[in-house]
């Protein structure tokens, strides 16, 4: 069956002209955001979890109902997968019991990354998949890659697969990775092989929309983020 899902459509003719700038400034300036305690609770749990099961981490960052956890859990027995998203609803949506490797956890991703980052989590891989857009050219600091968080996400490291349904987006995350450590990863048409790993996925597939996606291999750089020692 086919879906509608409209297609994104923007006030932008290429990557936005303050990218740059946006990127510069979260190299450079520490993020005062205090991480809020329902996010620091979270994260210890999700940190007693994962030194139990020691195994090689996977984060599903923005992982909304958490059907792409379960997922990757399952295609990944020997992995660790945690699963983050700040609505307490879409994870609450009835899929069935996630694995045993898997993790469902509500948190501020904001907050979440950095206490990661300020613990030493090395995970091995890293998926930001389909995330809100915010096509308008207005809204650039509302996307993972024009927001100060962002040095946060590549100073992780490990595989960092980004997906999404506006390549565009890619293109504009591919820019701000190559300036944040000097690797400019390539965006490629993605083809999904079975099952799509979202709810999202499956709705532009159906909807004969372009999938694009962004891989690219980041060594452990916490330094990149400013202010990394007063997070704790």
């Amino acid at each position: 069956m086919q879906s509608n899902s409209r297609s994104i459509t923007t006030n932008q003719h290429g990557p936005h002209d303050e990218l740059s700038r946006r990127v510069e400034r979260g190299l450079t300036h520490p993020l005062r955001k205090p991480v809020a305690e329902h996010t620091r609770q979270a994260f210890a749990h999700a940190e007693a979890w994962l030194k139990l099961h020691r195994a090689p981490l996977i984060l599903d960052a923005g992982c909304g109902v958490g059907l792409s956890t379960r997922r990757l859990a399952l295609e990944h027995p020997d992995h660790a997968v945690i699963g983050v998203d700040r609505s307490a609803d879409r994870l609450a949506r009835e899929h069935g019991e996630p694995p045993g490797n898997s993790l469902l956890v509500r948190a501020d991703l904001v907050d979440f990354w950095r206490l990661a980052l300020a613990a030493g989590w090395k995970p091995r891989k890293h998926y930001l998949l389909y995330p809100n857009p915010y096509p308008k050219a207005a809204h650039l600091k509302m996307r993972w890659h024009g927001h100060p968080v962002f040095p946060a996400i590549v100073a992780l490291g490990g595989r960092l697969e980004v997906r999404s349904n506006w390549r565009l987006y890619l293109e504009e995350f591919a820019l701000a990775v190559g300036q944040a450590s000097g690797q400019r990863p390539e965006v490629i048409e993605h083809h999904p092989a079975g099952e799509c790993l979202t709810p999202f996925e499956a709705k532009y597939l159906s909807s004969d929309q372009a999938l694009w996606k962004l891989v690219t291999d980041l060594p452990h750089r916490p330094e990149l983020l400013p202010g990394l020692n007063d997070i704790r």
